[in-house]
């Protein structure tokens, strides 16, 4: 009885064993192929949930069923016009035959190499066929910029393919060697583009030069802007200061008629008030006309001394 029940207990487990051995699950970022003796068997099993295999013969090859980046190194590499530019590249990808993938590349790792080899190859042979300006802009479009700099824009050089237009013709003729890898390349892009060292300094010079040019042609306008400034100003300055030479003399001669007027009314009202006057008008002239150091000689039939011989 015992060994009835033993049996059923390790029949039982065997099954459970071929059981889960037999099964497998696949969630939705993941894809696979059957296996058996190293050879595919069956077609790509690209839905998820339970799929059902051979138990210990048969094994499951699983991929990734979302996009893949791949990262390009940097590489030196020369322009159509002799310059030498180190590109950096990168690229998504998707394993879209997880059975053909498997028959040409068998992993992951291997299709990232092979990518290397023809998107590294793309590149090169794209960078060669082109200018730097090609390279590096993608459109005439003339930027919006400041009437100081205009001189600089019109004497931009025309593209005539442009940057987006080669990171096209890369990815197109990359997907053209993939086809019959079971992958596909979504996008491709240059991630970057610098030059050497040595053309690097060269150009590090050029554009401080530049950029001393026109910051030496902006100062000498601002010079010439002051200077204008400056004059503007002593000419209203000195028109400012003739006018009000003019205004004072205007007001000291109209102060000064008043006064004769004011005098000759004072002097005409009596013959007291004209003596008065001219004596104080001689007295004045005697003060201002001598000092405590001076002598004078005069005759009585002066005018001035006729006031000294009134006195009594």
């Amino acid at each position: 009885m015992k060994t009835k029940y033993l049996i059923y207990i390790i029949g039982g487990l065997v099954v459970l064993i071929l059981a889960f051995g037999s099964i497998f699950i696949l969630d939705e970022t993941e894809q696979a192929i059957v296996t058996q003796f190293g050879k595919p068997v069956g077609g790509s099993r690209t839905n998820p949930g339970l799929n059902f295999k051979v138990p210990f013969v048969q094994k499951v090859q699983r991929f990734d069923k979302r996009y893949l980046k791949w990262d390009g190194d940097p590489n030196q590499v020369p322009t159509q016009d002799k310059k030498f530019i180190f590109v950096d590249t990168y690229a998504r990808w998707q394993i879209t035959d997880p059975l053909q993938f498997y028959m040409r590349l068998r992993d992951e790792r291997s299709g990232q190499s092979r990518l290397d080899d023809i998107l590294d190859g793309e590149t090169r042979n794209a960078v060669a066929s082109f200018e730097l300006l090609d390279l590096v802009r993608s459109s005439n479009r003339i930027p919006e910029t400041s009437e100081e700099y205009l001189q600089e824009v019109e004497s931009l050089d025309t593209i005539k393919v442009g940057r987006e237009k080669i990171e096209k013709m890369i990815l197109s003729k990359a997907n053209e060697r993939t086809s019959d890898l079971g992958i596909i390349i979504l996008d491709f892009r240059f991630k970057r583009m610098n030059y050497v060292e040595e053309v690097r300094n060269n150009v590090y010079d050029r554009m401080i030069s530049e950029r001393n040019r026109i910051a030496d042609r902006f100062r000498s306008e601002g010079q010439g802007e002051a200077r204008k400034i400056q004059g503007n100003k002593e000419r209203d300055l000195a028109q400012i200061q003739s006018e009000a030479l003019k205004q004072s003399e205007q007001i000291r001669g109209r102060a000064d008629a008043e006064a004769t007027k004011i005098y000759a009314a004072a002097y005409n009202k009596s013959a007291a008030a004209r003596d008065l006057y001219a004596f104080l008008r001689a007295m004045e002239t005697l003060d201002k006309s001598f000092d405590d150091k001076t002598s004078l000689i005069i005759t009585t039939d002066s005018d001035l001394y006729r006031y000294l011989k009134t006195v009594k």
